[in-house]
């Protein structure tokens, strides 16, 4: 959920999204290149954490997200070293269960690249239940169990 938050524009407007429901999280992303499924055990803390803080080192010119009758719109537009993108994202879900989310991104400057490059990225997140055993807030189980220990939200 991560990069989806950084590429659907949530941090620093007005309108934020709902906190998902603390637990266990599993999401998975697909895109043109790879579907990857990840689970994630999350607490109001690191989901706040994960909403505001990924994405940055940015420069963005726009960065909105807009409440509508299904859900939210997001809009960025930023450029990371040489790289515009501008995105756009749509995200629906009760925040409690499910999530859906759509992000269309068009990137230029990419190296070897001669024109603007399109891309989607699809995030559809499901809440299993509390976190296991042995899990901190924060905590990514990647596929094959590799463990990442997302920063303390705490200690910033």
């Amino acid at each position: 959920m991560a990069t989806a938050f950084a590429a659907s524009g949530t941090g620093g407007q007005a309108e934020t999204m709902p906190a998902r429901k603390a637990g266990l999280w599993e999401s998975t992303t697909i895109t043109a290149d790879q579907n990857v499924t990840a689970r994630q055990c999350i607490d109001a803390n690191t989901d706040q954490f994960a909403q505001g803080v990924f994405g940055g080192g940015q420069n963005c010119s726009k960065n909105t997200l807009t409440k509508t009758s299904a859900g939210y719109e997001g809009a960025s537009a930023c450029t990371i070293g040489t790289v515009s993108a501008i995105a756009k994202s749509m995200i629906t879900g009760d925040f409690d269960s499910k999530i859906h989310m759509v992000v269309d991104t068009t990137l230029t400057g990419l190296p070897g690249a001669k024109e603007p490059v399109q891309r989607q990225m699809v995030i559809d997140a499901t809440y299993l239940g509390p976190c296991e055993t042995g899990q901190s807030p924060g905590d990514i189980i990647l596929p094959g169990g590799k463990v990442v220990k997302m920063p303390n939200p705490a200690a910033r």
